[in-house]
């Protein structure tokens, strides 16, 4: 049986789909960390509600379980040490 063949999402060369190429569905490591990158400096997103991008919004999901008055986790980290 041959290996599918789909096209690179960042390139369009085409490129085996199978268990062995560890950089599946990119044609190459390159075109896999190109993507990652685009990702890190947020060029894609996903469209939702927005309220994760708004800063004013005082629910955020990075602040939900963390109450206001907890310190930095370094002054944490460090006031366990020093106990």
């Amino acid at each position: 049986m041959l290996p599918k063949r789909v096209r690179c999402p960042q390139c369009g060369a085409m490129a085996e789909y199978k268990l062995d190429n560890p950089s599946r569905p990119f044609c190459s490591e390159r075109c896999k960390l190109i993507d990652l990158g685009a990702w890190a400096e947020e060029r894609y997103s996903i469209p939702g509600a927005g309220a994760l991008a708004d800063a004013s919004d005082p629910f955020r999901a990075a602040d939900i379980d963390k109450p206001a008055d907890d310190p930095p986790l370094s002054v944490a980290l460090n006031q366990r040490l020093d106990s």
